[in-house]
């Protein structure tokens, strides 16, 4: 078996992953700038892999784009089919992916009313039919999942005792249930209790923790609190791609980073995702320095990269 996190040296920092932020162009930055020890990719539906007419597959596909500096890369997909699961595996094997993680705590409604996602909280023998058909069409690389600690409530003593009989390789808590969503701080003793519940079960599953960590000293600590074997850090990662590399940027290097990613957008996923897209990015690059609402009201303005480019040129002088 390609177990390629038994070779990791803990703790392990890795790149949560975010629907239209963590894209193949964003995650080549961050690999350039700042690599984590670990990125996934955006979820994809292995229903709409299975299912999809070829124009949609196409789509689909671009999320699994990576590029060979991203390595270690773990695709991700949801679904509540066991059997779309194994497809998807099957696929992620053949595309080279170094591992596949299942999403079992996205609540976002439309994902939840196909059963999938953080849906599956509240149906542990589908989610363990799901990842044992993710480990069958995976043919030997590793399964993770990324989940919650309880649906309405915390119930993580029951949850977590059903998954890792499946033996996934890493099970990532995001510390709050999927009724908080992301309204109340992230609950760390959790992660500190699913660590206790693969201990006292003798399980060889790495346990990770997710919720408000900032950067990674924070993230360091954490580790040490809880005992967890590594931390995923998200929404940190906006504007930010030297997060992992520990450095803050002097403003022109900032600005001229958001200029390549916008053309690595472009170049890479401009021809079917939307310009539009990138405009999310802009307000976390730009902010916290003198001109930056105006420089930033400019910015939502442009249509594409050419024009982003000339509008920080001219900021810059």
């Amino acid at each position: 078996m390609n177990n390629f996190w038994q070779k990791l040296t803990k703790p392990i920092f890795a790149l949560a992953p975010m629907a239209d932020v963590t894209d193949a162009a964003f995650r080549y930055l961050i690999a350039k700038t700042g690599k984590p020890h670990v990125m996934w990719t955006e979820f994809v539906s292995a229903d709409g892999l299975a299912l999809a007419p070829e124009e949609g597959r196409k789509k689909l596909l671009l999320d699994l784009k990576y590029s060979e500096i991203e390595r270690p890369i773990v695709a991700q997909f949801f679904t509540a089919s066991p059997e779309h699961m194994k497809k998807a595996a099957e696929l992620a094997n053949e595309l080279g992916f170094d591992g596949i993680d299942i999403n079992m705590g996205c609540p976002d409604r439309s994902i939840e009313r196909q059963g999938a996602g953080a849906a599956l909280l509240k149906n542990a023998k589908l989610a363990r039919e799901v990842l044992r058909a993710a480990k069958e069409g995976a043919e030997g690389l590793p399964v993770s999942i990324k989940t919650r600690i309880g649906y309405n409530k915390p119930e993580l003593d029951t949850w977590l005792s059903e998954i890792l009989k499946e033996e996934p390789a890493v099970v990532t808590i995001h510390a709050r249930t999927r009724k908080e969503m992301s309204k109340v701080p992230a609950r760390w003793e959790f992660v500190k209790r699913a660590v206790e519940i693969r201990d006292e079960m003798n399980s060889k599953t790495l346990i990770f923790g997710n919720g408000d960590v900032m950067n990674v000293d924070e993230a360091q600590k954490r580790t040490v609190e809880t005992g967890c074997d590594g931390v995923m850090l998200g929404r940190a990662i906006f504007g930010n791609p030297w997060l992992f590399a520990k450095r803050t940027p002097a403003l022109e290097e900032k600005l001229n980073t958001l200029v390549e990613h916008v053309k690595l957008f472009e170049e890479m996923l401009g021809h079917i995702k939307n310009f539009a897209i990138m405009k999310k990015h802009f307000k976390a690059y730009i902010n916290g320095f003198d001109g930056a609402v105006e420089l930033r009201g400019k910015l939502m303005e442009a249509n594409n990269a050419g024009e982003v480019e000339k509008i920080i040129k001219e900021f810059l002088g």
